[in-house]
Formats: C-alpha cells, structure tokens, sequence
C-alpha cells in the first residue's frame, strides 16, 4: 500500500490526476488485471521528476505505461506508483527534419502526422500497438526494420527523478525487442526520429499496405496484448504454437487467436490467471514437440490473486 507521506505529497501535487486502487484492466489492452495501488499521470516533466523523487524518498517502487500493449497485469494488487504518460502527446518536425515525439503518442497519432506531412521511415511501424514510449524499450519492429534503425536520440529521466539527459543513438544498446543499459526505473520521456520527406500519397501508400497485411493476419477487432513470445532464432513462435496443435486453445475467457497463434485474445470474460495459463500451456507443449524455448515478449506486472 502507498504510504501516508507519498499519498498526501500526491494528492496535493497533482490533484485528480492520481487514482487509489485503480484497476489495471482499464489501462491494458487485454482489459484484465488488479488494482494498482496508485495510478499517477503528469502533467509535464516537472510533475514527473516530482512523482520519481518522492517514490525514491519513501522507497515506493514505480513502473512505466503507456497505451497499455505489451503489458499482462496479474490479478492481484500491483504495488507502488503506476506512471501513465498518456499526455505527453507533443509531436513535432523540427528544422533540420527530424521528427521529435513524446512517450505518450499513439502509434496512430504518428502515423497519421507523417502520411499528412509525407515523412518517410516509419512506415514500417503503422500499425503496431502502443504508444513511442513502449516501441523503444522493446524495440518494436517487422523483421528487417526496428526502433534502432530510426531513433538518433532518447529522452530519459533517471529512477529517482533528478538526472535528466538526452542520449544519443550511439550510447544505446537496441537489443531484440529490448532498450537494455538504462537503470532499472528509468523514464522514457521523447525520442528523435530520422525521416525524410516523400509525397504523402507515396507514405500513405505504404502505410496502407502494411495496415492491410495486418489486418488479414492478426486479430485486431478482439482485445489482446499484441505479440505475446520472442520469435526464437531462424523461426516464427506463431509457427510453433499451431504446429504443437494449440490455435484456438481456450483456458477459461482466454484463448490462442485462431488468427494468429502468438497473440492471445480476451474473449470477454478473460482473468489474467487464464492468459497466465495459456503462455505457460505454450511453453511447455512447444518445447516438448520441438524442443525450442518460447520466450516472453509481453511484460507481466503484478502479483497474482
């Protein structure tokens, strides 16, 4: 539970923009999970250095969340401070043509902004879910393109709040579907992205056809959480799983998408405990059949019921 000091110091600080026992079902794309102990979201980077220097004075631990993708909240309590950067939204070209974007913009706000402006070198993300923040500390991409092709620089302010710096490129260590070297508790703030002009219709084009190839392949009309294994070496996880016979493989209000294996789907009534055993029931029957290792892509915060 949130200690009276760091309740008061957030109450008074940031007003209604903090919530008690909210539930994470509301903030994750699988719409499952407990409540958080405190849910928090700045205003501004003042009010963020603010919330990470009084989580470090009272020893509160904190995590990070964007749109929610990529992230199972177990059904228990999760406790500490939850920071939601849902209004850090500004978007930008800056002079010399790059593309600055805070944590908190829609894979859809940014894609739209570079159809509009015909800004190429993103449009191998359209359509991946979430927001800048969590496409770089898991290094979204397709196969041959990823965050690290495109990001000259990250914004990140340290876990307790007082250190501040922009990073270049050459000082991050992109990893497959992972930002590794930060601190544990680190906040990624903005990103400077490299693109270059093109005509709109030629970006739109592009858009289009990757939107439409995901459209026909994954199950976007159903909550889930995206991609929910690493694709292991030389292999595809979805492969894996229909081959050990699992597409469509249902625990309780869970179930492998007949879609697409990798994704687990929310058919309505879902707990986090029947997604937990879905990834689990993966794992073991995939190594079983074919001795490979399914690892976790998306994140697991929480404890359970």
């Amino acid at each position: 539970m949130i200690g009276r000091e760091l309740r008061e110091a957030l109450e008074a600080r940031l007003g209604d923009r903090v919530r008690f026992g909210w539930p994470m079902a509301r903030l994750t794309s699988l719409r499952v999970g407990g409540p958080a102990d405190a849910v928090v979201t700045p205003a501004d980077r003042q009010e963020l250095a603010f919330v990470l220097d009084r989580c470090h004075r009272t020893g509160t631990p904190h995590c990070t969340i964007g749109g929610g993708f990529n992230t199972l909240a177990l059904d228990g309590a999760l406790e500490g401070v939850v920071i939601q950067l849902s209004r850090f939204r500004r978007l930008e070209q800056r002079p010399d043509g790059a593309l600055r974007a805070e944590a908190g913009v829609s894979h859809s706000q940014i894609t739209r902004f570079c159809t509009k402006h015909g800004l190429a070198g993103l449009e191998f993300a359209a359509g991946i879910p979430g927001s800048v923040g969590g496409w770089l500390a898991m290094n979204a991409g397709i196969p041959k393109r990823e965050m690290r092709d495109v990001v000259e620089e990250v914004e990140v302010f340290s876990p307790n709040g007082r250190g501040h710096r922009h990073l270049p490129k050459e000082s991050l260590r992109f990893e497959y579907r992972n930002l590794a070297g930060l601190a544990p508790g680190s906040v990624i703030v903005s990103a400077l992205f490299r693109v270059t002009p093109d005509s709109p219709a030629q970006v739109e084009a592009r858009v289009r056809e990757l939107l439409d190839r995901r459209a026909r392949s994954q199950p976007l009309n159903v909550p889930s959480c995206g991609s929910v294994f690493k694709n292991p070496p030389g292999d595809h996880a979805g492969r894996l799983i229909e081959a050990s016979g699992l597409k469509g493989f249902q625990a309780g209000g869970a179930q492998i998408s007949p879609v697409h294996a990798n994704f687990i789907a929310n058919t309505g009534d879902a707990t986090a405990a029947d997604v937990v055993t879905l990834i689990e029931t993966a794992q073991q029957k995939v190594h079983a059949d074919s001795g490979a290792r399914l690892r976790r892509e998306v994140r697991i915060v929480g404890s359970p019921a």
